[in-house]
């Protein structure tokens, strides 16, 4: 199989699975299949969806250099898009149910609730990264192109910590979040003091 062949196949089961997920989530909501708290469900699933996509963006770049795979290149774009696509709905969901698109709420959310605010700012570094990445913007912003999307470390890191502050008792599952987003980022540790230094 060509490498031309096996991205297309990935980037089908990427498709099939992150949608395929999504709309199945949804229905379960719908026909009230979601256990108690339907509302709480979708948020979790969408925002740890969201998450897990996050990772497997990062996780692209070094295994394709590491194990010589350029094909896999070919399938960050698309996951990147899925993984804002996730966060979307997940905002999207929290506006909609749990303070029902009342804004003087939601600012007094922002205030009492810093994880929100955290979560926020990751929202908003995932929709810069996602509007930009295309050809023509790429080519358009050139170097300061890959500034920009070097802010997905950041976005990582306010994820973590906007899930671990989220999470009233259990931590268990957010510490090895945590625990992967900072072994992703000691892996790309050169990149990233190329990236400050970039700045200076």
């Amino acid at each position: 199989m060509t490498w031309q062949a096996k991205s297309i196949s990935l980037k089908c089961l990427i498709h099939f699975t992150a949608l395929g997920f999504l709309v199945s989530q949804y229905y379960l909501a719908i026909v009230d299949k979601l256990g108690g708290d339907p509302v709480e469900a979708i948020i979790h699933f969408t925002g740890i969806g969201a998450f897990n996509l996050l990772l497997l963006t990062l996780l692209v770049s070094p295994l394709s250099k590491r194990y010589k795979l350029p094909w896999l290149l070919k399938s960050r774009r698309l996951l990147g898009l899925y993984t804002f696509a996730y966060a979307l709905c997940h905002v999207v969901n929290f506006w909609a149910f749990e303070i029902q698109f009342d804004i003087s709420l939601f600012l007094s959310e922002l205030i009492k609730r810093p994880y929100i605010t955290v979560g926020l700012a990751a929202f908003m570094i995932l929709f810069a990264l996602a509007i930009t990445s295309f050809s023509r913007l790429q080519r358009a912003m050139g170097k300061n192109w890959l500034k920009l999307h070097s802010f997905i470390y950041i976005a990582v890191l306010c994820v973590a910590v906007h899930f671990y502050w989220s999470v009233k008792s259990e931590i268990i599952e957010p510490s090895i979040y945590i625990l992967i987003s900072l072994l992703l980022l000691l892996w790309r540790k050169q990149k990233i003091k190329a990236w400050f230094k970039s700045f200076r």
